[in-house]
């Protein structure tokens, strides 16, 4: 597996357990207070990490915050975010930031986030279930909303 398909399995990775996480949530929890920030306020903060990614591939390392919108409209915010990443690192055109550095800033921390947000619905009544995630049918290229079914749930 070359860099860049590792890091397009990280994107598909990052997709299959954020859409887990943001998936069927209950209206009530995207202003859920308990953690210093809203689930909202993280995954807008997530599609700017993802936003900025493609910045910084392209050459640019200006980070920006884009305007709130609703939880519907950052979920869909957040895939797109993936796909146009992920589009980027399927083409040919080469990064002009290095993939590790692209990992271990604005990828890791999004891992992070989606991480609080499946703690918070936990916190806030409205759990995901567990999962083994090492047998999850993870795909490069697959980043959009709809995701396998999960293989082994617990």
């Amino acid at each position: 597996m070359t860099d860049r398909e590792l890091f397009r399995h990280t994107l598909a990775t990052l997709a299959y357990r954020g859409g887990k996480a943001i998936r069927g949530a209950p209206a009530s929890f995207a202003g859920f207070e308990g953690a210093g920030k809203t689930p909202l306020e993280i995954l807008r903060h997530i599609g700017d990490l993802l936003d900025w990614t493609l910045r910084m591939a392209r050459g640019s390392r200006e980070w920006s915050e884009a305007a709130p919108l609703s939880w519907d409209e950052e979920s869909r915010r957040f895939f797109e975010g993936l796909e146009a990443v992920d589009t980027f690192f399927s083409s040919s055109e080469p990064s002009q930031a290095p993939l590790e550095k692209l990992f271990q800033g604005p990828i890791a921390d999004a891992l992070t986030h989606v991480g609080q947000i499946a703690m918070m619905r936990r916190m806030a009544g409205s759990p995901t279930r567990g999962e083994n995630y090492f047998v999850a049918k993870i795909e490069i290229g697959q980043v959009r909303a709809e995701q396998a079914a999960a293989v082994k749930e617990f």
